[in-house]
């Protein structure tokens, strides 16, 4: 299972993903579901996917592949808009889905790939997108200024309780580790490393890149703090006296 989150505040942009991958619980691998493409001063587009690992390599390779192509062809690196980004991120899963899709249902597996793309391309302001399996997409708001993908129901509740676009980015980078602790307590398919990103508004450059292991001295506290805080909050909390 995957678990990645991405915000777009008034600041910048916050982009998380864990990195544990399984098929069975005696087949666990870790693998990256991040990938950044970077243009100082003109572009930082940046990449999370969840579902099937090699339909979503596939996706990543074929862009990949197109940065090669003749400039007068759209790619990655010379799209004028996020928009753009997201349109190419769509076709590439459509091109994955119609190549190995029939054969993968072949042998009942399944080839359903989601992937976040946002960023910011000189010229134009920060956008993020939802890229379903299908290559449609649809676009974040003032009103809904964050996504999901993978096991999102438990970290959900912290995200709407806190995130606006309004919240500065350090609290909101301790609002998204929550949200992965949350998700993790409750989902063994979910685990560390966690890559996490902060691109600032308007830079055109990656503010801060880091992967944080089994370990990581604030996170440990973050855990343990926010475990007991929910304890301590919940036994303050009256009784119902219409059990007695």
């Amino acid at each position: 299972m995957t678990y990645c989150v991405a915000l777009r505040l008034d600041a910048g942009m916050i982009f998380a993903s864990d990195s544990r991958t399984n098929a069975g619980v005696d087949h666990v691998s870790t693998f990256t579901k991040m990938r950044v493409f970077e243009k100082a001063d003109d572009r930082v587009i940046v990449v999370l996917s969840s579902g099937n690992l090699a339909m979503t390599q596939g996706v990543i390779n074929i862009l990949d592949r197109h940065a090669h192509a003749p400039e007068d062809e759209p790619t990655i690196w010379n799209v004028e808009s996020m928009y753009d980004a997201a349109q190419l991120l769509g076709d590439a899963l459509r091109e994955m889905q119609r190549k190995d899709g029939p054969f993968l249902m072949q042998s009942n597996i399944d080839a359903g790939a989601n992937m976040l793309v946002g960023g910011q391309i000189k010229g134009e302001g920060m956008r993020l997108f939802h890229v379903y399996a299908q290559g449609n997409f649809i676009e974040a708001t003032d009103e809904t200024p964050y996504f999901q993908l993978g096991e999102s129901k438990y970290g959900k509740p912290i995200l709407d309780r806190v995130v606006n676009t309004g919240t500065p980015q350090k609290e909101a980078a301790k609002c998204v580790l929550i949200s992965f602790d949350s998700t993790m307590k409750s989902n063994i398919s979910v685990g560390l490393p966690i890559d996490l990103l902060w691109l600032p508004r308007d830079s055109l450059r990656v503010g801060l890149q880091q992967r944080i292991r089994d370990g990581d001295p604030y996170f440990t506290m973050l855990r343990s703090r926010w475990g007991g805080g929910l304890r301590r909050v919940f036994g303050e909390l009256p009784d119902p006296d219409w059990l007695e």
